[in-house]
């Protein structure tokens, strides 16, 4: 796979359960610094709230993620808010679910319920973002050889930026699974004139 899927922003969604409010908010992030500050704002917006239960993942293979119940019973809120990313096979997001406890106690189930449908709710009002998992390529060529390169980069690459001088320097963004093709296709196409290098 040489992409995954996050959210184009930011939506909150509102419920009512048993007399608790729960507000969940959805943020695309891109590093755990910025699920804190996200986090931290919400705090201070909802001062007093009961609990700012939150869940995040983020990499491309999912694997820096954490959850967490903010004083509710454990397991209760944490994880039922991170199954809920998982589910719609997301990464690069934070979900914040606070509670406005309503005097009803819910039970454990009851919690894992609510927190999971919420988050869960919140998800379905975003836009996914395809997000290409690429390696930077750097291509040096000719003017001789600009044409082939050219076709090569339609077919091959994410992005890409020229530099002209005497020669041609072009840094192209590549699909992982597609570098080493790629780069094969440049000798082969130029008869070794061009070279590449994975940067």
């Amino acid at each position: 796979m040489d992409y995954y899927y996050s959210i184009e922003e930011h939506k909150m969604f509102e419920d009512k359960i048993k007399g608790s409010r729960f507000i969940a908010n959805i943020f695309p992030i891109v590093s755990k610094e910025e699920a804190d500050i996200h986090l931290n704002a919400l705090r201070k917006e909802h001062y007093d709230a009961t609990h700012n239960c939150y869940a995040y993942i983020i990499g491309s293979q999912g694997l820096e993620y954490r959850a967490n119940d903010d004083g509710e019973p454990n397991g209760s809120a944490g994880n039922p808010i991170l199954f809920a990313i998982k589910k719609y096979k997301l990464s690069d997001v934070l979900i914040v679910v606070t509670r406005f406890y309503g005097g009803t106690k819910l039970g454990v189930g009851g919690l894992a319920r609510a927190y999971g449908g919420t988050a869960e709710e919140v998800v379905k009002l975003c836009k996914r973002r395809k997000i290409d998992i690429t390696k930077k390529v750097k291509i040096f060529t000719t003017y001789d050889d600009i044409n082939t390169i050219k076709r090569l980069l339609d077919e091959y690459a994410v992005s890409f930026e020229e530099v002209y001088t005497d020669t041609i320097e072009i840094t192209a963004e590549i699909p992982v699974s597609k570098v080493t093709k790629f780069r094969d296709q440049i000798t082969e196409q130029t008869a070794d004139r061009s070279g590449s290098r994975v940067d």
